[in-house]
């Protein structure tokens, strides 16, 4: 199996489908350290793509945001809930991949009035 070049990847997906995705895995398995291989696989895939295209420096910064994002994604259950800290702290992490990383990549332009 081949994965795509790092500079082709959208990372967004990738950390929202990681954030969640671990959530939901360790929530309908009942196996928390399988969701965390989920959320490790994603980190990776995505880690690699923003050291490719941005360097070590953005990579340290949206590597820390994802794992924080998971972090805090705990206290803030207790606040607001689970499907929304979940949600909360995945689009989070996605929007800072999307504009430090992705943004820059993209074939995107805005639309002509």
């Amino acid at each position: 199996m081949a994965l795509k070049p790092a500079a082709a990847v959208r990372t967004a997906p990738v950390v929202a489908v990681g954030l969640i995705g671990g959530y939901v895995t360790a929530r309908e398995t009942g196996i928390r350290p399988l969701g965390g291989v989920v959320l490790a696989a994603a980190g990776v895939y995505a880690g690699r793509t923003w050291l490719a295209r941005r360097g070590p420096a953005t990579t340290a910064v949206l590597g820390a945001t994802y794992l924080l994002g998971f972090g805090l994604s705990h206290p803030l259950a207790k606040k607001i809930g689970a499907w929304p800290a979940v949600l909360t702290v995945a689009g989070v992490s996605a929007g800072a991949s999307a504009l430090l990383s992705d943004a820059a990549y993209s074939e995107w332009e805005p639309a002509e009035d």
